[in-house]
């Protein structure tokens, strides 16, 4: 026999699984933010590309007769590699103003250095400031690496004589972005380290401003 509670029991089954879950105030507004580290790795990767000036040193060629010389003056170059350096530093503080985006504040500040770590959860703000930085990531790293090959392409042509000692300090900042990588570093330590690179890349170009060929 069909018991005449059947339907009853039913429709609270249905009403049941209908029910809207309990979230914490305000979740409606938020989103998911994308993968920390599509922010940060680009950024590493523009102090990489002036770190890279540490190879002129030993892989730069005398210049023949038949080779171009560098449409941008050695001074001009010096100066805007140097203005890339101080804008990446901001970039790190940036970062490290907002932890709960970049520097690894909540549970992906556990997470090695790898794609796939989530974001946390943000309002309209946030959003905008992840993509203002984004934009801004993508062109020091566009900006950076024009600026250090217009650097090493004047070192080889003889227009800046550094010595040795200023190579070596760019190969140092070099190996511990190297070891980020190797180590597969957190997300807190990659922004720490990247703050602390841009800074002494940034010295590191002032030095070479003293050694250019009059």
């Amino acid at each position: 026999m069909r018991s005449r509670f059947s339907r009853a029991i039913g429709g609270a089954g249905k009403a049941a699984e209908k029910r809207p879950v309990n979230r914490p105030a305000g979740a409606g507004e938020t989103r998911l933010a994308p993968d920390p580290f599509t922010a940060v790795l680009p950024a590493l990767a523009a102090l990489g590309a002036i770190a890279s000036i540490a190879a002129i040193n030993w892989t730069g060629e005398e210049r023949t007769p038949d080779r171009a010389k560098s449409k941008r003056k050695a001074g001009t170059a010096l100066r805007d590699l140097e203005t890339c350096c101080l804008g990446l530093q901001e970039i790190f503080r940036r970062f490290q103003r907002n932890p709960k985006l970049f520097a690894g504040e909540g549970p992906p500040a556990s997470s090695p250095l790898k794609f796939g770590v989530h974001g946390p959860r943000v309002g309209t703000d946030q959003a905008r400031l992840f993509h203002q930085l984004i934009n801004d990531v993508a062109s020091m790293l566009v900006l950076a690496s024009q600026n250090a090959f217009d650097v090493m392409s004047a070192v080889e042509d003889g227009e800046i004589n550094a010595p040795e000692v200023v190579f070596f300090g760019f190969g140092e900042q070099q190996e511990r972005l190297n070891k980020l990588i190797q180590s597969r570093a957190t997300l807190k330590v990659s922004v720490d380290t990247g703050a602390q690179v841009a800074l002494r890349l940034t010295e590191l170009v002032r030095e070479m401003k003293k050694h250019r060929s009059e």
